[in-house]
């Protein structure tokens, strides 16, 4: 299953992803979606992710073209920004968590 279909099949089209793993299609980094404490909100130029959790998590944005962006390491508490859906039909698919550093 691709990390699109996966945030498809477990995101309530709210503010955050479901709970399950899988391999990423892109090169084969581990990656889960991130826990329901972890909440998003997307316009056409930024993606806002808060980290609602008790913990330390690194999170990285899906969107519906496949457009890759770098992992961010949040803290508790932290919000962390994210680029955008732009103008041109994209949509911010969900959040999931990586394995690694804030580059992974």
């Amino acid at each position: 299953m691709t990390v699109a279909a996966a945030l498809l099949a477990t995101a309530s089209g709210a503010a955050h992803a479901g709970a399950q793993e899988g391999a990423d299609d892109r090169g084969g980094a581990a990656w889960s979606a991130a826990p329901e404490c972890v909440t998003f909100s997307a316009d056409w130029r930024y993606t806002f992710v808060t980290n609602n959790c008790p913990d330390t998590h690194t999170l990285k944005v899906v969107y519906r073209d496949g457009t890759d962006v770098p992992s961010r390491v949040a803290p508790p508490g932290a919000m962390v920004t994210f680029p955008g859906h732009g103008t041109t039909g994209n949509a911010v698919l969900g959040v999931i968590a990586c394995d690694g550093g804030a580059d992974a």
